[in-house]
């Protein structure tokens, strides 16, 4: 068998991954339809936008046939930054309420 025919993938993963995403998508817009409010909704609307991320990142990009290796370059530092972006915010907030604490006008 040549490298080509090795490589292919059948057609029927990519109509259940077509399906997949189509349910996330219609599940992503019932959270609205039924108007959920609040932290529930920003949970579900994350939830469900990473899930088909995850999904076209993993078999449309064919990230799930790459080496663990590759898979660690392309994922591995955008989480870092993502962690770094975190620990800065929490850190800001820190700081601001630390500022409004002691250095308030009305002293």
């Amino acid at each position: 068998m040549s490298d080509k025919a090795e490589q292919q993938h059948p057609i029927g993963i990519y109509l259940k991954i077509w399906l997949l995403l189509f349910v996330l998508s219609t599940m992503s817009y019932l959270v609205d339809y039924f108007q959920v409010q609040g932290l529930l909704r920003w949970t579900l609307i994350i939830v469900f936008m990473l899930l088909k991320a995850g999904l076209i990142i993993s078999i449309f990009m064919h990230v799930n046939w790459e080496k663990l290796s590759l898979k660690l370059l392309l994922f591995v530092p955008p989480i870092a930054i993502l962690i770094l972006i975190a620990l800065m915010a929490i850190e800001a907030d820190y700081t601001y309420l630390n500022r409004i604490d002691f250095i308030s006008p009305d002293q």
